[in-house]
């Protein structure tokens, strides 16, 4: 479908005044754009797909920043392209690390991995820690966590459940996570 400049004007302003209605035009329209440049840079579904994502929250936190006089679907595309850079430029850099055999050996030599009682306790507060701070966040974010990590669904059947195409599902979730991930740094 395609849209007119003015369409596209109306719901980057409303974006920028926090409309959800725009965030998810907006998404639902760049989406294939932004996805299909990252399976031809990346040739692997889930990078595009992760890149895509990330690009998308990043646009929706940044997109105060967007100057109207360059074309809209250009910034996205930018974005994604650093976020991509980004990503190989770290992965880069991890795979530089080098270890020694001691290094090797000493990891290999684990003895128990099973958690003693005290790590359990541990493990169980920081559980309660992080229920609390899951109960700081929107129900829209605290739904999409839940759903997520506990009851352990694909972003389809979160999609199927709460009635909301996939793409946003996904960003919903980058989206609740950064805010969670805020909210424990704070705490």
């Amino acid at each position: 479908m395609e849209i007119t400049e003015e369409i596209l004007n109306h719901h980057i302003r409303q974006a920028k005044e926090g409309s959800q209605i725009s965030f998810n035009f907006l998404l639902d329209h760049f989406w294939s754009d932004v996805y299909q440049y990252q399976l031809k840079r990346t040739q692997n579904d889930n990078d595009a797909e992760d890149i895509t994502i990330q690009s998308f929250s990043k646009a929706f936190d940044k997109i105060d920043s967007f100057d109207a006089k360059y074309k809209f679907k250009t910034w996205l595309i930018t974005i994604s392209k650093n976020i991509h850079i980004d990503m190989v430029r770290k992965n880069k850099s991890s795979l530089n690390l080098k270890t020694t055999r001691e290094q090797e050996e000493e990891a290999y030599a684990v003895a128990d991995d099973s958690p003693s009682p005290e790590d359990k306790i541990i493990t169980e507060q920081n559980l309660a820690k992080l229920l609390r701070d899951i109960k700081q966040l929107k129900p829209k974010y605290q739904q999409v966590i839940h759903l997520r990590y506990f009851q352990e669904l694909s972003y389809k059947e979160i999609s199927e459940q709460i009635g909301e195409p996939m793409n946003n599902v996904k960003v919903k979730l980058l989206r609740a996570k950064k805010l969670l991930a805020e909210i424990i740094k704070r705490s």
